[in-house]
């Protein structure tokens, strides 16, 4: 791999990440499927794409996976998030 494209693959991950929380900060009190499965259907759609960008979309979707990592463990699949102090920078 090349620096570009690991840059790419960075920040891919970095901006589902980012994507995924700002979800959970403005979206959390909106009756909506949670955000882990969104980001669980992008890991699967990666498989059906073309090399690169597959791995992108992988990535991208492990951020938006990770940022809701605390709902799929309880397997929370459609609801309101539970009222709380919500910190932008942490796994939830």
């Amino acid at each position: 791999m090349d620096e570009i494209f690991l840059l790419y693959s960075a920040m891919s991950f970095f901006i589902g990440f980012v994507l995924g929380r700002i979800g959970h900060m403005f979206g959390g009190q909106i009756k909506s499927p949670h955000h882990w499965i969104y980001g669980f259907i992008l890991i699967v759609a990666s498989s059906f794409l073309k090399e690169n960008l597959s791995f992108l979309v992988l990535l991208f979707g492990l951020g938006v996976f990770i940022s809701d990592f605390k709902d799929f463990l309880n397997l929370k699949f459609y609801g309101v998030d539970d009222i709380e102090v919500k910190k932008f920078w942490r796994v939830d």
